[in-house]
């Protein structure tokens, strides 16, 4: 993504969006957000490789983003893929439809890109590429009123190639709106920097370009930071939308908004935007946000189901010191649980160490460097990454 190096924001005018509320089971299904799931596709993404449009690994992870709806139960009709080319390079934009209940034709669009420059790209944008998944996971047999689109862009980096070719070729055509876009939620580099303070997010609003649709997206994207305020623990800002993949739809009058990270990580197009440098737990908090905010947007039935408390009992299990050096405390929020499990693994996946039931972990013969700390009950987990130093 090419950001401004200074973002110009504002505070979040509440007064105009007061009358949203909180809905019971929209918290419950983003509260059914996982960390482990959020964590491994990072990981999977990053291990990837540089996905540059039209290369191999760029073909890879589109196969690694079908195989990836396939397994949460999303039918092959539901699965297409969108080919494009430009000059002589060629790539494919992945869009997968879930069909609304009362709109079935008005659809709601979250999309983020997944090619990358120069690094394996974790952060811009594995971090909105596996939120969008984990969002296509929590709501796969949720009824919507409006249709959802779940898109993942090629071609962003060298040009906006891919979304620009499906805003100009299958939304619109010939001058002609041939889908009726709700609106288009766009999410790029969320996934802030290790070490930094990623407690806020930036909900971006249009700001240029069309003038007619500039009121809307104000309107939605305060709706959106009131959502990530509803669902998620983060704190938001509004600044402006900005070269990414929402900009082709802008372009054509469609409403749009986005998330982009607040503190900046500036490992975008380098070789250090990695999984290593990647914050796992802000992602996640952004996947809540996310989660919260397609509800509101597609209208989610309300009803309360009895499975959305479990994947809240570890959220605030302390794991420390960070960094360690030769005993790892893990402290449970809830005193009642007896059984569970600690597994330190390393960044290639393999563990390399494991306890059952043990609060202390003699972490001294772990080499010094950066590790996954994955806690686990019989029905939830979280990870965290830890620091080990000597």
């Amino acid at each position: 993504m090419k950001k401004l190096t200074t973002f110009v924001c504002t505070a979040l005018a509440v007064g105009s969006v007061s009358a949203q509320s909180l809905v019971q089971a929209y918290k419950n299904r983003a509260d059914l957000i996982s960390q482990t799931n959020i964590t491994a596709n990072l990981q999977e993404f990053s291990n990837l490789g540089i996905k540059t449009t039209g290369s191999v690994n760029n073909a890879n992870t589109l196969a690694w983003l079908k195989n990836k709806y396939t397994s949460y139960g999303y039918s092959v009709s539901q699965i297409v893929e969108d080919p494009f080319t430009f000059g002589s390079t060629s790539s494919k934009n992945l869009v997968i439809t879930k069909t609304g209940t009362l709109y079935p034709n008005k659809y709601v669009i979250i999309c983020g890109h997944y090619d990358t420059i120069t690094g394996p790209g974790t952060n811009d944008n594995g971090s909105g590429t596996s939120v969008i998944l984990e969002v296509a996971r929590i709501l796969k047999d949720i009824p919507t009123e409006y249709s959802i689109k779940f898109i993942h862009f090629s071609g962003e980096e060298q040009g906006l190639y891919g979304s620009s070719h499906y805003a100009n070729n299958v939304a619109y055509q010939s001058g002609v709106k041939k889908l009726d876009i709700k609106l288009v939620f766009n999410l790029d580099q969320v996934g802030g920097k290790l070490g930094n303070t990623n407690s806020k997010i930036i909900c971006e609003r249009d700001t240029s370009g069309q003038s007619g649709n500039n009121a809307s997206s104000n309107t939605i994207t305060q709706q959106l930071a009131t959502c990530t305020t509803l669902y998620s623990p983060l704190q938001t800002s509004i600044s402006n939308a900005y070269s990414s993949d929402y900009m082709p739809f802008e372009q054509k009058g469609y409403v749009i908004t986005g998330f982009y990270e607040y503190t900046r990580s500036y490992t975008e197009h380098t070789v250090n935007d990695t999984f290593t440098n990647i914050d796992p737990v802000y992602v996640f908090k952004v996947a809540k946000a996310a989660t919260g905010a397609m509800q509101h947007f597609a209208t989610a039935s309300t009803t309360v189901t009895a499975k959305a408390t479990p994947q809240k009992t570890l959220e605030s299990v302390k794991i420390y010191p960070n960094p360690a050096k030769n005993i790892l405390n893990v402290e449970l929020p809830d005193p009642a649980i007896k059984d569970f499990t600690v597994e330190i693994t390393d960044l290639k996946g393999f563990t390399v160490l494991k306890n059952k039931n043990r609060s202390q972990i003699n972490v001294s013969q772990l080499e010094n460097g950066i590790y996954l700390c994955t806690v686990k009950t019989e029905s939830t987990s979280i990870t965290r990454k830890i620091i080990i130093e000597k």
